[in-house]
């Protein structure tokens, strides 16, 4: 169908009602993670957007497409947080408008709702509200894109649209892997259509999108995996857990499309027990689901097409494999993006359906059933979207809706601490320790760190190993407080603990070679430095530190390359400049064929 006048008027309009529903998250504040998406210092220079791409661990994950979109929004609007909340915004119009171009392309009943109901439903505000869910919109359009170009090569089997295709969602998979699903979802879409799956005609040009996904899924289960570090034994479930953990959330986001009451940023945790009985009737309630639409699909294939999608587009998220947020909760309105289309656009379509059965319905039903609809949704999102505009608002927002989240509070009290509102923050440590004991104790640590009062830091850190002898953050940081207290021993003792449990914690490394230079063990800080470098090889005072042990062994053309490396990722580094110049000068005056014994 005929991309017309009337599609472009529709989406301006469509456009602009999204922009004013979004309007308290315009100048929206950074919240919990966003620090990590305003480009560092030592990733904003040309070299630094060639680490982003060939460097691994340059960033926290590898989403070169997403930092280089960072990085470019640096240079043009700063660290200002509303030029990244426009873009988000921009980016979800832009969605918006290819969705509607997929479901012209594809001739479906009731185009015009579902795009309504997709721009302005308020489960997607935690995606274009939340700077850090730019990967979301963004490899959102770009698989948006590549669904349509495929759509495209399927009805004419032309060569340029299957290369845009896979291009467009090489792009998307750069952005974010999460839609690794999509090439399976294409192929619900075409037994939707036809009825039928043929292997040469359907299957195998799906192929290398498969290999694509398979090896971009890897990448990021590695990046997984090490983010995850000591967290995973909380994830240690077993296979028949991840079943039960998958039915459940299947119906939570499910029924948060058709009831979206109580939406917020961080929902409750369940416990997970094979052993109560009724935790079963969630996956088996999806496969019963499965079964009646599979017997109706004589009478339609949409319904069954649709929750198949919505559960591939899904799958990445449903607790098969493990992400760092499951040890906050198991759901997330950021996951069904772009897997709710598969609920909206054909309960969208069976509107429309229904309302053009009479020719006396026709003209007036669908358009009062979008205006009450849309309008019912631009409320919704406009207030939930209040929730975004700043990180106490959002945090007690969550409290308010969650009272068992131990994560807003220990958060919200590091941040009140840090605005020295002292007593404010220990009211809601005092919440949390009847929540997380030991999470609440290293928080109340960190708080009397930054006040100054080590030994108070001490016990705090003391009191929640313990709780819990094997958190990993509370062992280095009180070998930190140690430190500070000149008990550099009991120090060292902690960062070695903070180790055992896991040896790639590049902050440990990097403290215990600080402890080890201060007792003159400079060889072996000299290996916990370069291994902190493995982890995380953006660290410009790592490599100062590495270069100022190399000095002390007498190794000037290695401690000069170090220090380069740190002024490369940081030009600003004072200190690393000012030992470059030292060492250079001292090579200057130091006969070549002479080496300094130590």
């Amino acid at each position: 169908m005929n991309w017309t006048k009337r599609d472009w008027g529709f989406c301006l309009i469509l456009a602009v009602v999204t922009l004013m529903a979004y309007n308290p998250a315009w100048h929206g504040q950074l919240l919990w993670d966003d620090d990590n998406c305003s480009t560092p210092p030592e990733l904003r220079s040309v070299d630094g957007l060639k680490r982003i791409w060939f460097q691994p661990r340059a960033t926290a994950q590898y989403y070169p497409l997403l930092y280089t979109s960072y990085w470019i929004q640096q240079r043009v609007w700063g660290d200002s947080p509303t030029g990244y909340h426009l873009i988000n915004l921009l980016l979800h119009i832009g969605c918006v408008v290819m969705l509607l171009r997929i479901l012209r392309f594809l001739r479906i009943p009731g185009a015009e709702l579902a795009v309504i109901i997709w721009a302005l439903h308020p489960v997607n505000v935690e995606t274009v509200a939340w700077i850090a869910e730019r990967k979301n919109v963004l490899s959102g359009i770009f698989a948006l894109a590549a669904t349509l170009c495929y759509l495209k090569f399927d009805d004419t089997r032309g060569r340029r649209n299957y290369a845009l295709a896979i291009g467009l969602f090489l792009f998307g998979l750069l952005s974010k892997t999460a839609i690794v699903a999509l090439p399976l979802a294409w192929l619900v879409i075409l037994w939707w259509k036809r009825g039928a799956i043929l292997w040469r005609r359907d299957v195998l040009p799906a192929t290398p999108f498969v290999c694509l996904s398979i090896t971009a899924g890897l990448v990021t289960h590695w990046f997984e995996d090490v983010g995850i570090g000591d967290k995973s034994r909380i994830l240690d479930l077993s296979l028949l857990d991840r079943c039960l953990i998958a039915g459940r959330a299947f119906w939570f986001q499910f029924s948060n499309l058709f009831w979206p009451s109580n939406l917020t940023f961080v929902y409750p945790r369940w416990d997970i027990n094979a052993e109560v009985w009724w935790q079963y009737l969630f996956p088996i309630g999806v496969l019963g689901l499965l079964v009646i639409l599979w017997s109706l699909r004589r009478w339609s294939r949409a319904p069954l097409a649709g929750v198949l999608v919505y559960i591939l587009l899904l799958l990445p998220s449903l607790g098969f494999l493990n992400i760092y947020f499951f040890v906050y909760s198991f759901v997330a309105d950021h996951w069904q993006y772009l897997a709710c289309l598969g609920i909206i656009v054909p309960c969208a379509s069976g509107i429309a359906l229904l309302a053009g059965r009479k020719e006396s319905w026709r003209d007036w039903l669908e358009p009062a059933i979008t205006l009450v609809l849309g309008g019912v949704l631009f409320v919704l999102t406009w207030q939930q979207s209040r929730m975004y505009t700043d990180v106490e608002t959002l945090y007690r927002t969550t409290i308010a809706r969650n009272p068992g989240c131990w994560m807003a509070y220990t958060n919200l009290g590091d941040i009140l601490s840090a605005a020295n509102r002292l007593p404010e923050a220990m009211d809601l440590f005092n919440h949390a320790l009847r929540i997380k004991p030991a999470v609440a104790h290293y928080s109340l640590g960190n708080a009397f760190i930054h006040a100054g009062r080590t030994s108070e830091a001490i016990q705090e850190y003391k009191w929640a190993l313990q709780i819990d002898a094997d958190y990993v953050e509370a062992h280095n940081n009180l070998g930190n407080a140690l430190f500070l207290a000149g008990r550099t021993p009991e120090a060292m003792d902690e960062y070695s603990q903070a180790l055992r449990i896991n040896p790639n914690y590049a902050e440990a490394h990097t403290n215990l070679g600080n402890a080890l230079i201060q007792t003159r063990r400079v060889p072996e800080a000299i290996g916990h430095y370069k291994q902190a470098l493995r982890m995380y090889p953006n660290s410009a005072s790592t490599h100062n530190n590495l270069g100022a042990a190399l000095e002390e062994m007498g190794r000037i053309p290695e401690a000069v390359e170090q220090l380069k490396a740190a002024l490369r990722i940081n030009p600003g580094y004072a200190e690393a400049r000012n030992n470059l110049a030292k060492l250079e000068a001292l090579q200057k005056t130091t006969p070549p064929t002479i080496n300094r014994i130590r």
